[in-house]
């Protein structure tokens, strides 16, 4: 890991968000998520249909907040999972990269290849 500190970075960040990725997809009601998702972009359709009209708009608001904590839950459900092994893991890390050449950067390699792969296997893997 030692010889190559910024593609052993990047690949344990890949790998870990993979994991996470697929843990979201195992542990999560995609179906219902989508249906959330679709409720909420045709509230705001609403909201901007009702800026004059506050009673609707409260009801459509209400809505909205009804939609995104439940939406919310289900996307929390994951976290149970894998909250406890990747605050393990990012401490584990620090200690093999602290004496290294990326020793100040290795985080910032961490969260940046951890971005761009959770948006790519969330594209390949269909998920919410």
């Amino acid at each position: 890991m030692l010889l190559n500190p910024k593609l052993s970075v990047v690949a344990a960040s890949v790998l870990v968000t993979l994991v996470m990725v697929w843990v979201t997809k195992k542990f999560t009601n995609q179906n219902r998520m989508k249906e959330l998702k679709e409720i909420q972009k045709t509230c705001q359709i609403k909201v901007k249909e009702n800026k004059d009209n506050p009673k609707e708009l409260a009801k459509v608001q209400k809505e909205m907040l009804d939609c995104s904590m439940e939406l919310t839950k289900h996307s929390m459900k994951p976290l149970l999972f894998t909250f406890i092994p990747l605050i393990l893991l990012i401490g584990w890390l620090k200690g093999i990269y602290v004496g290294s050449e990326i020793a100040k950067t290795w985080i910032w390699w961490y969260i940046g290849s951890g971005v761009f792969s959770n948006l790519l296997f969330r594209k390949i893997f269909n998920v919410v």
